[in-house]
């Protein structure tokens, strides 16, 4: 999974299933308090280090965590092991700092309300301490800057003490130390000045001094640097920073645009599916991402279920794709539900740069971007349902869009479902893991233990299905259904085992 010919040199035995263990929860809910609307997180992203954690949510507000377990050493965990540091058990945040960052506007032209929520979090580099992301609402991205900033005060006034404190001023020890040492614009002590006397004499005035400004506290202040507007005349589904550290893409349901950070009234349209009668239209894109590594490549997904891999270098407008990622469809199978269950909601590369992730309602698959016939491994995520896709259609949950997550090492793959449910299954050659956890202080008490199927093998190259335990009317783990809840966002760190997931207003961290 590491990229190259790695892949045909798979070790012998799959790695061990992981233990998953709570970790920390923010904003928890206790017993029957109704949520707010505007808390509800919309959006979790990792920075490149793992030091710091984004959550945006419907109010438009943009929360920053950073981790505290490394920070007193300022080296990474594996260096801190190395150096025989005693480690946490476990990787630990705490609150940073919160902003407000987009707020409710009304399009006068389309007479359209465009709402606050943040849609999308991407971290930029960081440059002299300070933090650089990106968030976005439906029609409007921003580049904010966040950085400590010292806390001016005045410690010392230039009154004189002595007759400060018979006019009502404030008298300081500290002041009059100074006044009995030095007297200000070469003033001596001979003069006696009357207090209501403002003419200064030859000597100086005694009492005149400047103050001292003093700045021993920081305070953390986000500062919005650029606002990239006017570009989508469709909702932004999503934003991807580019690995040149100097471009970044944004996507809605008809066209891509590439933008340079410092430049925020200009960007160029690099994907265009719009078709020259609306009637013609047959899919949408759904999702987009810049290779890791690579910056002319991006891949970009559709409602349709496809990937189109997209090189820059072609041409200016990227209309022909480079490569085309799509499963072919079973004989037989289709149905009313299977466009709706076939678009990709959330797409994601590997660190490698090798794999995509993609996700659709009912799975994810594993995409070899070497390897454009069908996907390397597909895993279900709620196969279950399909029972009632038809009740889901009634009520709207089958038009639910989950993201999806890869870990750092590039061997297992987590996605969420519903009652606050999320999956983690291992990718490697031959394993057989398949987690289900429950958003909760006790991430495991949904869970049963149930015989692992075997992969089935569908090629020579490893393309495998792995399913979970299947219940009509009920979860995987024989529980009830419950569609209100649902795990839509969620992230791995990008160098630890640990998984920070989204349960209405609450954050929940997980490692192992």
């Amino acid at each position: 999974m590491n990229g190259g010919d790695e892949v045909a040199e798979a070790p012998a035995s799959p790695p061990q299933p992981l233990e998953w263990k709570f970790s920390q929860v923010f904003g928890e809910r206790t017993a029957g308090e109704e949520v707010q609307e505007v808390d509800i997180i919309s959006a979790i992203e990792f920075d490149r280090s793992g030091d710091h954690l984004a959550t945006g949510d419907r109010g438009g507000r943009v929360v920053l965590f950073e981790r505290t377990d490394t920070k007193d050493h300022g080296r990474s965990r594996r260096d801190l092991e190395r150096m025989g540091y005693p480690i946490s058990r476990h990787p630990e945040f705490r609150y940073k700092t919160e902003f407000q960052s987009h707020e409710p506007e009304f399009d006068y032209l389309k007479s359209l309300e465009i709402e606050e929520k943040i849609n999308k979090i991407r971290w930029c580099q960081t440059v002299n301490g300070a933090l650089f992301l990106l968030s976005t609402n439906d029609k409007t991205i921003k580049y904010w800057k966040v950085q400590e900033k010292k806390v001016k005060k005045i410690s010392e006034m230039n009154v004189d003490p002595s007759k400060a404190v018979g006019n009502g001023g404030v008298a300081s020890s500290s002041n009059s130390s100074i006044g009995k040492q030095y007297l200000a614009n070469g003033g001596d002590k001979s003069h006696n000045l009357p207090s209501n006397d403002l003419s200064i004499l030859p000597g100086g005035f005694p009492s005149l001094r400047l103050p001292v400004v003093t700045s021993n506290e920081t305070s953390l202040m986000a500062r919005c640097r650029r606002v990239y507007a006017h570009a989508h005349d469709y909702h932004i589904n999503s934003i991807s920073n580019n690995s040149d550290g100097e471009t970044f893409i944004s996507a809605d349901d008809l066209r891509i645009n590439l933008w340079n950070l410092e430049i925020s009234n200009q960007s160029f349209n690099i994907v265009d599916v719009k078709p020259a009668n609306m009637e013609d239209l047959t899919e949408v894109i759904t999702s987009a991402e810049f290779h890791p590594s690579h910056c002319n490549m991006l891949a970009y997904s559709s409602s349709k279920g496809s990937i189109r891999l997209i090189d820059m270098r072609q041409s200016a407008l990227c209309d022909s794709h480079a490569k085309l990622f799509e499963e072919p469809e079973a004989p037989g199978s289709r149905s009313f539900f299977t466009e709706i269950i076939a678009s990709i909601s959330d797409i994601k590369f590997a660190r490698d740069g090798r794999h995509i992730l993609s996700r659709d309602y009912m799975t994810l698959k594993l995409w070899d971007i070497n390897m454009d016939s069908g996907p390397v491994a597909t895993f279900q995520v709620h196969e279950y349902l399909r029972p009632k896709l038809c009740d889901l259609y009634e009520n709207d949950s089958i038009f639910d869009k989950f993201e999806c997550c890869l870990s750092g090492d590039g061997l297992r793959v987590a996605t969420g479902s519903y009652s606050n449910l999320f999956r983690v299954f291992g990718c490697a050659l031959g394993s057989t893991e398949a987690s289900t956890l429950e958003a909760s202080k006790n991430p495991m008490r949904r869970q049963v233990q149930t015989p692992s199927r075997p992969s089935r093998s569908l090629s020579s190259i490893t393309r495998v299905v792995r399913r979970g335990a299947e219940g009509p009317g009920v979860d995987a783990n024989g529980n009830s259904f419950d569609f209100t809840t649902k795990l839509h966002h969620l992230a791995w760190h990008p160098t630890e085992n640990s998984i920070a997931c989204a349960a209405a207003n609450s954050l929940y961290m997980y490692y192992a």
